[in-house]
């Protein structure tokens, strides 16, 4: 529509022509401040008759918009658009549910439980069961939170000289799905030790933790070879497994990674003796009707010179192999070793000597004994 701020900014001449154009009565007679008047009462004239003509359009076909807006309902509302709609919902809510059935009997879990197991240096495996209450209570926890969030695992770093949450630094989350009753970890840096919380992260960075697993330690990098873990290769060297996740330190709460093992090997898991060679080996005991035990220590010394050049440990020449590499191994009792290992060239000029400190210090602990049947 013609507004008289915008015609105000025109010159007289402009207006004239058009007021001309559109056949305004007496415009060639009227002043700027007239022309402006008549230009914007044509303006509304001309607008007011096309709204009229508009609603005449509409009536002239009754209950046509009616129609129109009842069909757009009646689509949105078919049964193939809400079946449609239902699985969407369905697929979304499988997606979120971390709770399932028990593989075996087919009864549902009847508690929660997190297990973690080391794969090797650079690998965990994570193991859960949760019920549906704990779902549940996950839901009403996070309240109008709920619908953003997400099912993750927490991947925590936790410090060698203890377990509480001041000890414990949350690494990364990851985001899993539901259907799913295992996953794996990767990390970095072994040797360290870890713990993971399943549970559910908000978009405002609310976490509820379901469940937190065992705290594992990873083994130094090469120290063994890898295994998977599927639970076939657990079965041939469960005690491995079962050990690396933490299952023998007495400080460390294993019932939950020991029900889960005994569960998948379907027998009773003992001790470390009890477990590895069964119950009869608790009663074993020697000629003189005593258990045996005696653990010595050796060292390496191991290095890389100059093929030609001339080595000695404590004093003792070493042999070099053709590549210049030697290895010396020996005996280390009780108290602390002092060992100079000096390389000089073959021509005498130029001598190297390196120290190491060797400390070996034994304490033997009191015996502890079971009852095998208990």
């Amino acid at each position: 529509m013609t507004t008289a701020a915008k015609l105000k900014t025109r010159t007289v001449k402009d207006l004239a022509a058009m007021a001309k154009r559109k056949k305004v009565p007496g415009w060639h007679s009227m002043r700027k401040s007239e022309l402006i008047k008549a230009l914007v009462k044509h303006s509304r004239s001309q607008a007011a008759k096309r709204d009229k003509a508009t609603a005449q359009a509409r009536s002239a076909k009754p209950g046509g918009a009616a129609k129109r807006s009842n069909s757009a309902r009646k689509n949105i509302r078919s049964p193939h658009a809400l079946r449609r709609l239902k699985q969407i919902k369905a697929k979304l809510a499988k997606s979120k549910d971390l709770s399932f059935k028990s593989v075996g009997d087919g009864n549902g879990c009847s508690k929660d439980r997190m297990v973690l197991m080391v794969r090797d240096p650079y690998w965990l495996h994570a193991y859960w069961e949760l019920t549906r209450g704990s779902i549940e209570r996950a839901r009403a926890a996070l309240g109008h939170h709920w619908h953003g969030a997400s099912p993750v695992l927490r991947l925590s770093e936790v410090a060698r000289d203890g377990t509480t949450s001041s000890s414990r630094r949350v690494v990364r989350d990851v985001r899993i799905h539901g259907g799913v009753s295992n996953w794996y970890l990767d990390v970095v840096d072994p040797p360290k030790s870890y713990q993971v919380d399943i549970g559910y992260l908000a978009p405002s960075d609310k976490f509820f933790s379901v469940v937190r697993s065992n705290v594992v330690t990873t083994p130094p990098a090469g120290a063994g070879n890898a295994f998977d873990e599927n639970w076939a290769e657990v079965a041939k060297d469960f005690d491995r497994v079962f050990a690396m996740s933490g299952g023998y330190l007495d400080q460390e709460p294993t019932t939950e990674l020991r029900e889960v093992f005994e569960e998948r090997l379907r027998r009773p898991m003992g001790g470390p003796m009890t477990t590895r060679f069964g119950l009869g080996a608790a009663g074993a005991k020697g000629k003189d009707g005593k258990f045996p035990f005696q653990v010595e220590t050796e060292l390496i010394v191991h290095g890389a010179t100059d093929p030609n050049a001339h080595v000695t440990l404590r004093g003792e020449p070493v042999n070099l192999r053709s590549d210049g590499t030697f290895a010396v191994r020996f005996t280390l009792p009780d108290r602390r070793h002092v060992l100079p290992v000096v390389a000089s060239s073959a021509d005498g000029v130029e001598q190297h000597t390196i120290v190491l400190a060797v400390d070996r210090n034994t304490k033997v602990m009191e015996p502890i004994y079971r009852d095998p049947g208990g």
